[in-house]
């Protein structure tokens, strides 16, 4: 588990990146990692460093993402992609229990989950400040989740610090980056020659002995502090953070609300895509596959849903969310507002991933923005 305060920087040379995933290797971890795909960068298992979106970079705006090439020999110039560290931890899809008739009885067998050692590789601040947020709703309070946690033990995480952002980010107005400070075993900031190198935990700082590392030059040093400031200074979008969550409690009668929901598809995509989105549906189903004359054996299914979905705010015959400006104003006053009430952090982490997947292009902070305006 990360968590230890980051050692100084050493240097770790381009030609050399391979050696780290062989070190991972090495310790029984399946390593993950950014992947060019189908005009996106998706995690997926990593076994050469030439996997990696080498010599690209991403262009996102609202509703838009494509690949292009930077004219350079980077592999992590790419922020970032629609996927994030949720799966590896919250599964998409998992069996919860087997429900089995026993005499005039059932019995209900927990079903423990698959649990691999996982390293992921090119995880950015906002995910790890969204992976923070996932172990508070997860594993803190009276009823931890075993599912998640099983998982969570598992995972080792190397970080890439932030040089450039994307037009959509706004990491900077939540204070979850560009710079990852916390949550990793390794971090990496890529420069043209190589890379700078911090372990975050003892489990790091074993990877770490087992690269050919050298001490950081200096110049190096001032060069990734002055990449960090720029990629702060340049960011394109801002949330103001002051006031929430008060000013969505203010505004839940607000115009905005209608206007937002003549726009939104109601498609779910802000949510799937969402680090921190953890809305989720369990259904029995009948166990498949096996003899079951009587059909009474089931699984017990949990799925990721989507407050999006009409059929979320379904109970016993009413739907309290019939409209898409409903659902709306659902997701983001919980979002920004009473995410805050429940957990003590907002539910944001400025990724802009929201942002970018969306099919319409509607844009978080640009609503919060019409929403501080006096109402029609």
């Amino acid at each position: 588990m990360t968590g230890a305060k980051p050692a100084p920087a050493q240097f770790l040379a381009r030609a050399d990146l391979q050696r780290l995933l062989e070190a991972l290797r090495a310790r029984g971890y399946r390593v993950m990692g950014p992947v060019p795909r189908d005009g996106a960068v998706v995690f997926d298992e990593v076994r050469s460093v030439d996997e990696l979106p080498r010599g690209l970079r991403e262009a996102q705006e609202p509703g838009r993402y494509r690949l292009e090439p930077n004219g350079r020999d980077t592999v992590f110039d790419v922020v970032n992609g629609p996927g994030s560290l949720k799966p590896y931890v919250f599964a998409p899809r998992e069996k919860l229990l087997q429900v089995e008739p026993e005499g005039r009885s059932f019995r209900a067998q927990e079903l423990h989950p698959d649990a691999p050692k996982l390293a992921v590789i090119g995880v950015r601040a906002c995910d790890l400040a969204a992976l923070s947020v996932q172990d508070r709703i997860f594993l803190e309070g009276r009823y931890p989740d075993s599912y998640y946690a099983a998982r969570r033990r598992q995972l080792f995480l190397v970080a890439v610090n932030c040089t450039r952002s994307a037009s959509t980010c706004f990491c900077v107005s939540m204070a979850t980056g560009p710079e990852a400070t916390q949550g990793f075993d390794l971090a990496l900031t890529e420069q043209e020659w190589g890379f700078l190198v911090r372990a975050g935990s003892a489990l790091g700082r074993e990877v770490q002995q087992a690269l050919p590392l050298t001490p950081a030059p200096e110049a190096a040093l001032a060069r990734e502090r002055t990449s960090l400031e720029t990629c702060a200074a340049t960011m394109q979008r801002k949330l103001e953070t002051a006031d929430l969550p008060e000013v969505l409690y203010r505004n839940l009668e607000h115009p905005r609300w209608h206007d937002v929901g003549s726009r939104c598809l109601s498609c779910g995509n802000c949510t799937m895509v969402c680090p921190t989105c953890f809305c989720h549906d369990e259904k029995d189903e009948p166990l498949l596959g096996e003899p079951d004359e009587a059909g009474v054996r089931s699984v017990r299914v949990r799925e990721w849903d989507s407050c999006f979905n009409r059929e979320h705010a379904q109970v016993y015959g009413l739907n309290y969310r019939p409209k898409i400006e409903d659902r709306y104003r659902q997701w983001l006053v919980h979002k920004l507002a009473s995410w805050i009430d429940q957990f003590g952090t907002s539910g944001c982490v400025g990724c802009g991933r929201c942002i970018t997947w969306c099919p319409v292009g509607i844009d978080l902070t640009e609503e919060m923005r019409a929403l501080r305006e006096p109402g029609a």
